[in-house]
């Protein structure tokens, strides 16, 4: 079959904190060769990953909500499959500090700062424009957050790509600019389930890290080094069921060479990831309300509270320098 990309209008927005409705569209990027996926300008989010098992058959792989209400609930929705941002992790007591000067963020999780804030990344409509080229499907989103948006610092200028490819890979693509001195990390939240439905108990999962950063009660990083995995319940540099067990671990790479991998074996379908990022969050869902243990998602980006970190990666941002950001998934069945 040939490859196809489709866009329709699926609703408007509310509007969110004075922010006027908006039209949102779905584009559907078909590759023609099993694999196809749906994303909406609501958050840049991924709303389906249609994959082959091992019999052809085609089933959506990440967790959906039923429809554009759903997504703009925050009680209802997790951040599901949305693109994350102006930081995609924790920022301890909502607050760093750049060039000697504080800046304070919107503390949107109890005393902390999380994934970009009440008002994040997720909850705006985001520029799309579709395009084929070479063989690949992209869908080239952007946004502009203003300086002083939830506290940070610059106008920024947000973009993500996704591309199909004919060999059965989704690839991520960031990109950002900003017009003074900030912090940025980006990522997506989906919810993997390469079964189409159910728990993910039964999925194995492999992570390339041996090392991860050690939490406190708030899943706030601890002063010190990361732990090291060697031989516990979270090393699983070997591909090991997820099982009953709760996950919410943010894993140090331990190369480039690979991230994870997911599989299932009911189904066959097996989910290889390749990042540039320094760590891979993993999160088993076990406070999605209503969807307990429904996705599991696999984050590739910067480590949590890394602006108060002199020790992690950096993740500033000045004037004149790209944000770049690209993490791979590649879909395959056995």
């Amino acid at each position: 079959m040939a490859a196809t990309i489709r866009r329709e209008t699926i609703g408007t927005t509310a509007g969110h904190r004075g922010q006027k409705p908006t039209d949102v569209d779905a584009y559907t990027l078909d590759s023609g060769e099993g694999l196809a996926v749906v994303v909406w300008t609501y958050g840049a989010g991924l709303v389906e990953v249609l994959a082959p098992d091992r019999e052809g058959r085609t089933g959506n792989v990440v967790v959906r909500l039923a429809d554009l209400d759903a997504y703009q609930d925050r009680a209802a929705n997790p951040y599901v499959g949305s693109t994350v941002g102006r930081y995609c992790r924790c920022v301890a007591d909502g607050r760093f500090r750049l060039d000697g000067v504080e800046h304070r963020l919107d503390r949107n999780d109890g005393a902390h700062h999380i994934h970009g804030g009440s008002l994040g990344f997720d909850r705006y409509v985001w520029e799309a424009e579709a395009e084929r080229s070479d063989g690949l499907l992209s869908l080239r989103l952007r946004l502009d957050s203003p300086d002083g948006d939830q506290g940070y610092p610059g106008a920024l200028r947000a973009e993500v790509r996704y591309q199909v490819s004919p060999d059965g890979s989704l690839a991520f693509e960031y990109r950002a600019t900003t017009t003074a001195s900030t912090i940025v990390g980006l990522t997506n939240h989906a919810f993997w389930n390469l079964a189409g439905g159910g728990l993910i108990d039964g999925h194995l999962l492999a992570v390339n890290s041996s090392r991860a950063v050690v939490f406190d009660d708030h899943l706030i990083p601890v002063a010190g080094p990361p732990a090291d995995l060697t031989g516990s319940r979270l090393d699983h540099r070997v591909s090991k069921p997820v099982g009953d067990r709760r996950l919410d671990n943010c894993f140090l790479l331990d190369d480039p060479a690979w991230a994870a991998e997911l599989h299932d074996p009911a189904s066959g379908r097996t989910m290889r990831v390749v990042t540039d990022q320094p760590a891979v969050g993993v999160y088993s869902a076990d406070g999605f309300t209503g969807r307990r243990r429904s996705g599991l998602c696999l984050e590739a980006g910067p480590l949590p509270d890394a602006p108060n970190r002199d020790d992690y990666p950096p993740v500033r941002l000045d004037p004149g320098e790209t944000y770049r950001h690209r993490t791979v998934h590649h879909f395959s069945a056995r």
